[in-house]
C-alpha cells in the first residue's frame, strides 16, 4: 500500500480549497467557478468535517469564522451568498450536516436522487402519513404551497408557528425541509426586528427541471458520484469521515461500504496510508497520479 506524506495532502488541499493568497477568490464569478470545481462545499468551516468552504477560499487561508460584524472576509462571504439567492448560480441551503451548503447545479440532481421527492408537489403527504415529516414541517410547506415565496416572519404566521414557544420547532422543521430538498432560501427581505429575513420557496418550483434531471439517476450511481467528487476535493480521507459528511442523506453502512468497494474496484479511488495513520485512507486516483508525476518524493511504499 502506498504511503502518502500528510504534508502533501495538506498542500494539495490548500490548492483545491483556494487557501493561498494567490488563489483566493476575488469576485463572485470566481466564487461560482470555485463551487462548480469542488462540486459542493460549506459556507463556513465546520469543525470535525473535512470539506472546502467559501470563507477560506475568500480569505486565501484557513481561519476561524469571524466574530466581528465588519470582518472583510466574512462580509464578502455573507454578501456574495445573499446576492446569489434566487440567481440559480448554485443550490444554497442547509443540507450536509444540517449546515449551510453550496452545491453546483451539475451535482444537485445527485443529491435530489437521495431525497423522498419524486416530482409531484404533493409528495410530502406520503412522508407525513409515514411519520417521516413532522406536523410543523407540513404546515411550513403548505404555507409556501398556498402563498408562494414568503419571508420567515410571514412564513411563521402562515404556518401558525409565530408563537414564541414555537420558534425552536419552526427552526427545526425549516431545517428538516431544507435537508429534504423541499424548500430553500431564494432571497432576503427587510422583515423582522433585524430588518433581515430569508425568503423561502419550494425547491421544485425554483428548479422545475430538477425532478426530471434526477429521475434516471439511481441511488447507487448518486452515491458513487458524490463520494468521488468529495475525494477529488479533499484529496484523501477515512471512510468514517465520509459517513459523517453524508449522514443527512441516510446512507446505511452497507451502502457506503458497497460504494467504496465499487470505486476501488474501478480504480477511481485507491487506498493509501500516511506516516501518521495506521488505518488506510481513501484517495482520489486522479490526485494520486498528480502526486506520482509532480511530487514522487511524497510517496513511499509499505
Amino acid at each position: 500500500m502506498d504511503i502518502i506524506a500528510q504534508e502533501w495532502i495538506e498542500m494539495q488541499r490548500n490548492v483545491q480549497y483556494r487557501r493561498t493568497a494567490a488563489l483566493a477568490l476575488k469576485n463572485e464569478a470566481e466564487a461560482r467557478a470555485f463551487v462548480d470545481a469542488v462540486g459542493f462545499c460549506f459556507l463556513w468551516p465546520i469543525k470535525g468535517l473535512e470539506m472546502p468552504n467559501l470563507l477560506h477560499a475568500i480569505a486565501g487561508r484557513a481561519r476561524e469564522v469571524p466574530a466581528e460584524h465588519g470582518d472583510p472576509d466574512g462580509s464578502r462571504c455573507w454578501g456574495w451568498k445573499d446576492r446569489s439567492l434566487g440567481q440559480r448560480w448554485w443550490y444554497y441551503g442547509k443540507l450536509l450536516a444540517r449546515r449551510a451548503t453550496l452545491v453546483s447545479l451539475d451535482l444537485l440532481p445527485y443529491f435530489y436522487a437521495h431525497s423522498s421527492n419524486y416530482g409531484d408537489l404533493n409528495d410530502y403527504l406520503q412522508e407525513y402519513h409515514d411519520g417521516t415529516l413532522t406536523a410543523e414541517a407540513k404546515q411550513i410547506y403548505e404555507a409556501l404551497l398556498e402563498h408562494g415565496p414568503l419571508d420567515t416572519v410571514r412564513l411563521r404566521k402562515e404556518a401558525h408557528l409565530s408563537a414564541e414557544n414555537a420558534q425552536a420547532r419552526f427552526e427545526r422543521a425549516l431545517t428538516d425541509l431544507q435537508v429534504g430538498l423541499k424548500v430553500l432560501p431564494v432571497g432576503v427581505a427587510e422583515a423582522g426586528a433585524w430588518h433581515y429575513a430569508f425568503v423561502y420557496e419550494i425547491v421544485q418550483r425554483h428548479f422545475p427541471d430538477l425532478p426530471e434531471r434526477a429521475r434516471e439517476i439511481g441511488r447507487g450511481e448518486a452515491r458513487r458520484v458524490l463520494v468521488q467528487r468529495y475525494l477529488d476535493a479533499v484529496v484523501a480521507i477515512d471512510m468514517a469521515t465520509i459517513g459523517r459528511v453524508f449522514h443527512t442523506l441516510n446512507w446505511s453502512r452497507a451502502e457506503l461500504e458497497r460504494t467504496i468497494h465499487t470505486l476501488l474496484r474501478s480504480q477511481s479511488i485507491v487506498e493509501v496510508r500516511t506516516e501518521r495513520e495506521e488505518h488506510p485512507l481513501l484517495m482520489s486516483a486522479r490526485l494520486m497520479s498528480v502526486a506520482r508525476a509532480e511530487h514522487p518524493s511524497s510517496i513511499g511504499f509499505a
